[in-house]
């Protein structure tokens, strides 16, 4: 019989397997040699097997086959002819009609003759391997975009760092992109102006592989650059956009900007508006989520768009008929929060003299604590000896099985309250007055930065102020924070009579401080007894 040797290698990158197919061949004319046969031709190439119609060279001896050309085959493995039912089939059809009259591997010979099972069962070996690697890497692929990584190479100005499996900037390229970014935003630059300026001038390279790269950048490959948000911080994988754990080379708002300057009013990342209070708020009345809107109103006057936000009731509860249709406007609804801030809004003088309180209170405080610690300390200790003497008992056989069952755990419940309260005792021991600072400087400064600051900044404030927040018929409501309440009770009144005196006397700071202290010691006296 007239023999065709096929080998084949899985990857068509010459970095991976390279040797692959010389072993086969080697292996196989080896193999050859000693059985005696007769090797006619030889059939390699470096194409995948797992979808059919995708290898020429294999297709070309199939032909061979058919014309009577080659009567059999020599292979590594199975595996190596095919890992698709498509392409199995058509050879076990040829084995089983007799025009192929054998398929010889390095382990066994299969012939027209044989049972189909064994056949077909190396094939269905042979297939099951791509379908399971295929879910794997589908698996390991998807895992990585959630974790925030980048599958495969990166773009220009980025690198694969190997041994944290996690990509970097590259040192050589990330400022210069950076730069051509830059150039771009000005708006006085075209992208091939860019492209000469950073080939030329800047003496830009594309990365070197074994056999790519190393060269200038193509024009498609600055367009790529200038269209890729892999740079704002996004990965996009498959019409699927992943937050990636790489450092941004720009912004989102760089990025829209770049695409309307090259004119791909379709290109710019699709618009997730970002609200200050969205996911926070909920209806009253279905309690579904509040969402918000951005609408524009031209101004004929200012031949220019005027763009509104409004909050309104997503309504997707079907089971009920909502009726909170209505829209409130963000500049509204921010009126209503800030209103809510100003109610617990302290003096920063207060916030000094009340900070000055609650230090000389710490040492009062520690002392407290420390009595408190110790007896908490002895407790556990007790139970723990009493743990510890029941379960001598239950060794001496004192004791029977039930009754040691049952106070064991009723001991380890109430060490495991004790351990608690200890733990509890330590932290109020390290946070109490850090916590309180943050607070006083919270009721000084939130308003402030609530109306200066940015979208996260005032959701932040709004999420210190409570939690519950409903809106129905445009209006707000808030649970407050437990720990604003005595502010909000207490404290307008000392702001009163302090504001009362304060214009009557041109006060030096000495002066003012001891009013001060004066109109809070007669606050102090009507308050509760424990500050905390």
């Amino acid at each position: 019989m007239k023999y065709a040797i096929y080998a084949r290698k899985s990857s068509e990158s010459e970095e991976r397997q390279v040797q692959s197919i010389d072993d086969q061949v080697n292996s196989l004319k080896k193999l050859a040699n000693e059985l005696g046969l007769n090797v006619c031709a030889v059939y390699t190439e470096a194409k995948s097997a797992k979808m059919p119609n995708n290898r020429p060279v294999f297709a070309e001896l199939i032909d061979t086959i058919k014309n009577g050309e080659i009567d059999a085959i020599l292979c590594w493995q199975m595996n190596r002819l095919f890992r698709n039912p498509v392409d199995s089939g058509n050879v076990s059809w040829l084995l089983q009609k007799g025009v192929l009259k054998a398929v010889r591997t390095y382990e066994r010979e299969y012939l027209p003759e044989d049972n189909v099972v064994l056949f077909s069962l190396e094939s269905g070996v042979a297939n099951q391997f791509i379908l399971d690697l295929v879910k794997n890497v589908k698996r390991g692929v998807q895992c990585k975009l959630e974790k925030g990584g980048t599958p495969g190479i990166p773009p220009i100005g980025y690198l694969n760092d190997r041994l944290e499996k996690t990509i970097i900037i590259d040192p050589e390229r990330f400022t210069i992109v950076r730069k051509m970014w830059d150039l771009m935003l000005t708006g006085n630059y075209t992208a091939p102006k860019i492209l000469k300026i950073a080939n030329k001038e800047w003496g830009l390279r594309t990365r070197k592989f074994k056999r790519l790269g190393g060269r200038e950048l193509s024009m498609s490959g600055i367009y790529k650059i200038f269209t890729n948000q892999y740079y704002t911080g996004l990965v996009i994988h498959k019409d699927k956009t992943y937050q990636g754990n790489h450092q941004p080379m720009i912004t989102f708002d760089e990025y829209d900007r770049v695409q309307e300057l090259l004119g791909r009013k379709g290109k710019p990342r699709p618009k997730n508006h970002e609200f200050a209070f969205t996911g926070m708020i909920r209806c009253a009345e279905c309690g579904c989520l509040i969402t918000a809107e951005t609408k524009k109103k031209y101004i004929k006057s200012k031949n220019s768009y005027n763009h509104y936000t409004y909050y309104h009731c997503t309504r997707k509860r079907k089971d009920l008929d909502c009726s909170q249709k209505n829209c409130l406007r963000e500049d509204e609804l921010t009126a209503q929060i800030d209103a809510e801030l100003a109610k617990f809004t302290i003096l920063p003088q207060f916030k000094d003299w009340a900070l000055q309180v609650l230090n000389k209170q710490n040492d009062q405080e520690i002392l407290n604590r420390a009595k408190t610690y110790e007896m908490q300390q002895r407790t556990l200790t007790k139970t723990q000896q009493e743990l510890d003497n029941l379960s001598r008992m239950r060794y001496r056989e004192e004791i029977d099985e039930d009754f040691y069952t049952r106070e064991k755990s009723q001991l380890q419940e109430k060490i495991s309250r004790l351990r608690e309260q200890v733990r509890l005792t330590e932290d109020r021991a390290d946070k109490w007055l850090e916590l309180t600072e943050k607070a006083f400087d919270f009721a000084v400064y939130a308003r402030a930065r609530f109306n200066e600051g940015d979208l996260m900044t005032k959701k932040e404030i709004l999420s210190a102020l409570g939690s519950n927040f409903l809106l129905k018929d445009g209006i707000i409501s808030i649970n407050r924070a437990e720990w604003l309440e005595p502010i909000v009770k207490s404290y307008p009144a000392i702001e009163k009579e302090y504001l009362r005196l304060e214009p009557a006397i041109n006060f030096a700071n000495k002066e003012k401080t001891e009013e001060l202290t004066s109109v809070i010691s007669r606050w102090q006296g009507r308050k509760e007894s424990n500050p905390q």
